[in-house]
């Protein structure tokens, strides 16, 4: 009833108690049988293995413990009491892991047990010399610093949090407010993912339906494409969170239905509206929490999803204006299938058809790294995957996000050159605004500030290198392409081209008064929002009518040319140079270089949760008017407290680099001196115009090697750069390379 032990779960009423329906039952029994067709729950023989493994590590750590406090002096009572325990977290914990999935493992120690010297220490050389343990891959350095490594086969992360006590009791309850007494900021990082964990389960009304819609969603995300926190999309931690507030608003539901209402919801979801199992709590003892109305860099966060457990925090800061509006197109398209599955017209197969990716662009930008072994491979593409999300903030903010890019969430290798894999991201103009004549869109000093930024790494090796280029859809290497053979023709008979054929849609501009034109005009249009209300980079013509670097374009926009410019510079700062035709030989328009823009949230009332009566209450299942009222009742939940004042700070950006990233900037083979050569033509531009220099990274992912574990970081700054008026342009140096496209419609997968 939506309730636990008779308490209400969520911070609504929910808005459905009705239970489930003989269709519902069949479906579901139908959804859980796909499941297991596509390999998503693990065999016994491997379930047992892991647990075999954890209790093995549970002992390796006991005894660890014991040494180190035998080694330290500690009287023998002491060492004797001493203790370290192991906990589970992620989608192990939430019992939705795969086969071959990684296991998610925190190790709780003692006060007088040090993360430097005694965990990343000690404890790594016992692993080490265990004939068991394999690819001990250490990250002290990460946000939340991790040990990863196999035992016997299985995939551990192993994080560790330091407490204040003498001794470590076995029956530690983690979920105590208490526990993060004295705490480091690395402890309270790294107890957030098991405090959360079990906070969701305990959230749940049903954990067995909550579990099988999870698994349903996860893989539903991975085909499309959207599941990746690193690269801006949601992590595991995400999902889980949005599913269950799903499992909140209908408490009574079989996961057919949860699936159902998961696009339903979400498809009219008003972001930044945030999600929340529970209200924000305090606390006692002076943490950080997420609050919009106090803490001025919440504002900016485009899709928050605040974790349950103190200190609640929004665990999608990654999201930007790109990904947030593939996404809401993602919401849309499920929506629209589970739809159509009521009335026959779709089943199972067609919502989890994978994302044409290398179907959907025209145009796409192509990142390769190399390194000259294995380990080096492995520490290269963890620090470079920790900034790729960069590049994306920083093209959408350099061009007001009239450029827009799509990540492609992994990495593809090609087998005939060793240690070197390759990234991806598609790129289209933002759709639904006319095009100029010859419009161009350089992103040279875009790029090459990205690659400055990658080359500060400080673990930094020889033979480490990274290369960007502009690649044409007909040009893209045959490996990307399952089974490295390129299809013949586009997909046919899929949703999407049958659903472009039916709308028959002339060009990117989707109709103001449909849905779906509606939901992109109110996604793409936050940046605007935000851009007026702070009042920032006021688009201002010089006294000769010339558009000055860092403003919007001018010129009424006609055409669908866009011009792309790359500066593509290999590891010795030589040049590569080529040339691709505008396609439709159109050669005048508006240059576009170093345009600033501000990414940041929807200018749009963060409104405070209401109690909602069940429908249940006032409306027949079969009733035909339920999903209006239905609509109206999600539409009840958005209203309401975080009325964030949008007043925007205009001194922090979070492209901004902090004093412990320059800290951390290595010479490496004169590669930093070549950095200074845009910083210092940025500054001059700045100096001018009294805006804030761009340069390169946030302050957490400049510390962090390793994607793959940032789901629970505290939120980073994002705010608009000084307001002012931009500066003439500075000369810059001779573009090396110079790559044009033309404008794509990715419904219909037509150039315009």
């Amino acid at each position: 009833m939506g309730s636990n032990n008779g308490q209400r779960l969520g911070i609504t009423e929910p808005i459905s108690l009705g239970g489930p329906t003989d269709y519902d039952v069949m479906k579901t029994l139908e959804l859980e049988k796909y499941l297991r067709d596509v390999n998503l729950y693990e065999s016994q023989e491997e379930a047992v293995s892991r647990e075999e493994v954890l209790g093995r590590l549970d002992q390796i750590v006991k005894i660890w413990v014991k040494k180190i406090s035998r080694a330290k002096g500690l009287n023998e009572q002491l060492v004797q009491e001493a203790n370290a325990k192991i906990f589970t977290f992620g989608s192990y914990r939430l019992g939705v892991h795969g086969p071959g999935a990684d296991v998610d493992t925190l190790c709780v120690g003692p006060r007088h047990a040090t993360r430097e010297e005694d965990f990343f220490g000690e404890l790594r050389q016992m692993l080490s010399e265990l004939p068991e343990v394999s690819e001990l891959h250490p990250v002290p350095d990460a946000h939340v610093p991790v040990m990863k490594f196999k035992f016997n086969g299985v995939s551990i992360d192993l994080l560790y949090a330091k407490l204040s006590l003498w001794v470590i009791p076995e029956d530690l309850d983690i979920s105590q407010d208490s526990i993060l007494q004295n705490a480091d900021e690395q402890t309270v990082r790294s107890l957030n993912g098991c405090r959360v964990t079990d906070q969701i389960l305990r959230l749940v009304p049903n954990i067995q339906n909550f579990r099988t819609t999870l698994r349903c969603m996860r893989f539903w995300a991975k085909r499309r494409g959207v599941y990746s926190n690193v690269a801006g999309f949601l992590g595991g931690i995400n999902w889980a969170l949005l599913v269950a507030r799903i499992c909140q608003l209908y408490p009574n539901a079989l996961p057919n239905m949860l699936v159902s209402r998961f696009f339903r919801v979400y498809n009219q979801w008003r972001w930044p509206n945030p999600v929340m199992l529970c209200a924000i709590e305090e606390g006692s003892l002076g943490l950080q929490v997420w609050d919009p109305r106090r803490n001025p860099k919440d504002r900016f966060h485009l899709m928050p999803i605040i974790t349950p457990a103190y200190p609640c925090m929004n665990s999608s800061y990654n999201v930007s204006s790109s990904t947030l509006r593939i996404m809401t197109d993602e919401f849309q398209r499920g929506h629209e299938i589970c739809e159509a599955m009521e009335k026959n017209k779709a089943d199972w197969d067609t919502l989890f058809e994978p994302y044409a990716f290398f179907e959907a662009y025209k145009n796409y930008l192509q990142i390769d790294i190399s390194a000259e072994n294995d380990d080096d491979l492995r520490n290269w593409k963890g620090w470079v995957e920790s900034r790729l999300r960069q590049l994306t903030l920083k093209i959408e903010r350099h061009t007001y996000n009239m450029l827009q890019c799509h990540p492609h969430p992994g990495d593809f290798c090609d087998k005939s050159k060793p240690y070197h894999c390759s990234y991806f991201m598609g790129l289209q103009r933002k759709q639904g605004v006319p095009v100029n004549v010859g419009e161009q869109f350089d992103i040279r000093l875009t790029v090459e500030e990205f690659k400055n930024s990658v080359n500060m790494y400080t673990l930094r090796k020889l033979g480490m290198e990274i290369s960007v280029m502009h690649v044409k859809r007909r040009s893209l290497p045959n490996y990307v392409f399952p089974g490295g053979v390129r299809p013949s023709r586009p997909s046919k008979g899929t949703w999407d081209s049958r659903r472009a054929s039916e709308l028959k849609v002339p060009s990117p501009a989707k109709p103001e008064g449909s849905d779906e034109g509606r939901k992109r005009k109110r996604v793409d249009d936050s940046v605007d929002s935000h851009l007026r209300n702070a009042k920032c980079f006021a688009a201002m013509p010089s006294s000769s009518g010339e558009v000055r670097e860092g403003s919007p374009p001018m010129s009424t926009m006609s055409s669908s040319s866009i011009n792309l410019k790359v500066e593509h510079m290999d590891a010795n700062g030589l040049a590569e140079s080529t040339r691709e035709k505008v396609e439709n030989n159109s050669t005048d328009g508006v240059r576009i270089s170093r345009n600033l823009v501000e990414v940041s949230s929807q200018n749009g009332e963060m409104d405070r949760p209401v109690k909602v009566e069940p429908l249940s209450k006032t409306l027949s299942v079969d009733s035909s008017n339920s999903k209006e009222a239905e609509k109206l009742a999600i539409e009840k939940i958005m209203s309401g407290p975080y009325d964030a004042q949008q007043t925007f700070p205009q001194e922090v950006d979070e492209l901004d680099d902090n004093l412990e990233l320059k800290n951390q900037v290595k010479d490496f083979g004169g590669n930093t001196q070549g950095s200074s050569m845009e910083s210092s033509t940025v500054n001059a531009a700045v100096t001018a115009a009294s805006v804030t220099p761009i340069n390169a990274g946030g302050p957490s992912s400049a510390s962090y090697p390793n994607g793959s574990l940032e789901e629970l970081e505290p939120a980073e700054l994002m705010a608009p750069l000084s307001a002012g008026i931009p500066a003439p342009p500075v000369p810059q140096r001779k573009p090396l390379i110079r790559l044009s496209f033309t404008s794509l419609n990715k419904a219909t997968g037509k150039s315009t």
